[in-house]
């Protein structure tokens, strides 16, 4: 069940920002080739962030860091609300800190549902019988316990930088998005799904600022995280979403590795998504500006060094044989074969 409320929640059609009450405000743009390109739902839902920052004070509980979270301050809680607030952290600390966001099934499913109830101030249905989550009772009180203490806290700072997040994000989309849309597609060789791609906007994410779950495929993108800002949000929005459409090539990379008893290389693939938007994005941002435009911006993985971090050896690939075929000069399958081959 998905409730979501107009105030916490911003449809975004590529082509077209709308801050939009109705649940269904206009239909997706079809490409002729590829299908349809991607609507994002851009939101900035309470129980999601409460999770979040809940799970982040857990891991610096751990780890004996402490502190605030966030952008926020340190606030004066009072004895009740530092009970209620510890007795969450600790809980998370016990039965979450040691789990990953991205990779383990119990907390995509938590992320998940908790999203899917942002319009409702309970998610135990005592007072309205359509918001019982259904999660364990426990986690049920704990949240539900926390939820007052985060709301007179930390939420308003939280809640203020992911709409001022959205709201610098939303016009990117709408005068740059439709042709990245198109161009990531026809790379990919693949279809953006029909339904519409939710990205939930938190001040805090996992380690990486932001991450990606699929089936469904959600995004989950940190509003306060220096990486995702300015220009970047648009690269990051969309490296996050092409998950959805990338799996042609980690197919492909196995198919070939298999094919030449070779070991399937860690990270290839998304190597070489990290390379592929950056690379798709400079263009697309010299649009309207010019050549200066494309020099000036500097995509994700080479800013935060990440070829640096065990993927030179990859970079060393992409350059010389993907890079062709994002030049037109080479096919797909080719491309793979000779990344395969040079390995």
């Amino acid at each position: 069940m998905r409730r979501s409320t107009p105030t916490h929640a911003a449809l975004l059609l590529l082509g077209f920002a709308l801050l939009a009450p109705a649940p269904a405000a206009a239909q997706p743009q079809i490409d002729s080739q590829y299908g349809p390109l991607p609507v994002f739902e851009l939101h900035s839902g309470f129980w999601i962030n409460l999770h979040h920052t809940l799970y982040l004070q857990a891991r610096q509980s751990r780890d004996g860091r402490g502190g605030p979270s966030g952008t926020s301050a340190p606030t004066r809680r009072t004895a009740s609300e530092r009970l209620a607030w510890d007795a969450a952290v600790s809980y998370y600390q016990a039965n979450y800190a040691d789990k990953d966001l991205l990779f383990n099934t119990e907390l995509i499913l938590l992320k998940n549902q908790l999203a899917d109830f942002e319009g409702c101030d309970e998610l135990s249905g005592t007072k309205q019988k359509m918001c019982d989550a259904g999660l364990p009772a426990k986690l049920t009180k704990i949240l539900e316990a926390a939820a007052p203490v985060y709301r007179a806290h930390e939420w308003p700072g939280h809640d203020r930088a992911n709409r001022i997040w959205i709201a610098g994000v939303a016009p990117l989309v709408r005068e740059k998005g439709l042709g990245l849309a198109e161009r990531l597609a026809e790379v990919y060789q693949a279809r953006w799904p029909k339904e519409k791609i939710r990205v939930d906007v938190t001040a805090n994410a996992n380690w990486a600022g932001a991450y990606t779950t699929l089936d469904p495929l959600r995004v989950t993108i940190s509003s306060t995280d220096p990486r995702n800002q300015g220009s970047a949000a648009l690269e990051v929005l969309f490296h996050e979403a092409s998950h959805g459409i990338a799996e042609p090539v980690q197919q492909a990379i196995i198919r070939e590795c298999r094919q030449r008893e070779k070991a399937i290389p860690r990270d290839l693939w998304h190597a070489l998504m990290f390379y592929t938007t950056g690379e798709v994005i400079k263009p697309v941002f010299s649009a309207q500006n010019g050549d200066a435009q494309d020099a000036q911006y500097t995509p994700y993985a080479i800013r935060e060094r990440l070829y640096q971090r065990g993927w030179d050896d990859y970079l060393t690939l992409l350059k010389r044989f993907w890079q062709p075929y994002l030049d037109g000069k080479a096919s797909f399958d080719d491309a793979i074969a000779r990344m395969v081959s040079a390995l």
